[in-house]
């Protein structure tokens, strides 16, 4: 009885899934970015606060992304995905699946990366051009040769990071590719404080604590305009940043003050889980 109900809620699960880039979604979502783009060029331009939704993201991320490459552009369709898991609940799953993105997807987990190929090689149709599935511990040392050997370098669409540890620092060491758009993992229980816990490059999640890795707000604000691009937005929770490559759409993608996308009741009680590492090692952002 046991298996039977794992069949089914498997076979649930890929219905679910395949809900997900059926042509009403895509007729949706396409429609949606030509209206982002006619409204810009009447200089109309919503709050990316108000633009967000889920088809594959965990949160809101996928609408947020499709309002700002309706103002940028999809220049050339490819992403890289640092902490993809399977690369189905994922940040680069709907550009994929749903708009024709190629790119990498890179994971330390094998039993993630099979699923995904697995699946990638089924939907939304097996003549799709799959993306590529790495299986790699990513480091400072080596993000950029993993990169290489997945034919990737130059311009990107989209980097997206998300590895509950090292991100800061793999962000930091990232050369190989230059993102128009990046979208990390930022640790609001650091509040407004400016620091980022040491690199560790033998760092597995949870480590000595669940909150002591990454990088603050204000810290991984810093990295990104010494890498020239400037905070637009976040996800409805505050921990997802989403930095734009300085010189595009700055009318309709302005800055934004880090204080402006930690508002959620969330954040706010995320701070007490500083106070058992407070005096703990950290580093100020660079």
């Amino acid at each position: 009885m046991g298996r039977f109900k794992d069949f089914l809620k498997s076979k649930f699960y890929i219905l679910k899934v395949r809900n997900r880039f059926s042509p009403e979604v895509q007729i949706g979502q396409r429609n949606l970015f030509l209206k982002y783009q006619n409204w810009k060029s009447k200089g109309v331009f919503p709050n990316i606060k108000d633009t967000g939704f889920r088809v594959f993201s965990q949160y809101e991320e996928d609408g947020k992304l499709l309002y700002i490459l309706a103002q940028i552009g999809m220049k050339n369709k490819t992403f890289i995905e640092i902490g993809s898991d399977d690369g189905i609940n994922s940040n680069c799953a709907n550009l994929a699946l749903n708009f024709g993105y190629f790119g990498l997807f890179l994971d330390g987990n094998q039993r993630s990366i099979t699923r995904g190929e697995k699946f990638y090689g089924k939907y939304p149709h097996p003549w799709m051009y799959a993306p590529k599935f790495t299986c790699a511990k990513v480091t400072a040392e080596n993000i950029n040769s993993l990169v290489a050997d997945a034919g990737l370098s130059g311009e990107i669409d989209l980097l997206s990071i998300d590895i509950d540890g090292n991100d800061y620092w793999v962000w930091k060491a990232l050369k190989q590719v230059k993102p128009n758009i990046v979208i990390i993992e930022t640790h609001v229980e650091f509040g407004m404080r400016d620091i980022v816990v040491p690199y560790d490059p033998n760092y597995v999640f949870p480590g000595k604590h669940p909150v002591y890795h990454g990088a603050s707000p204000i810290a991984m604000v810093k990295l990104a305009k010494s890498k020239g691009y400037r905070l637009v937005g976040a996800n409805d929770l505050g921990f997802n940043f989403i930095f734009v490559k300085e010189g595009l759409a700055e009318d309709a993608l302005p800055e934004v003050e880090v204080e402006s996308v930690l508002k959620h009741p969330s954040v706010k009680e995320s701070w007490k889980r500083f106070e058992p590492i407070k005096d703990w090692e950290f580093i100020e952002g660079e």
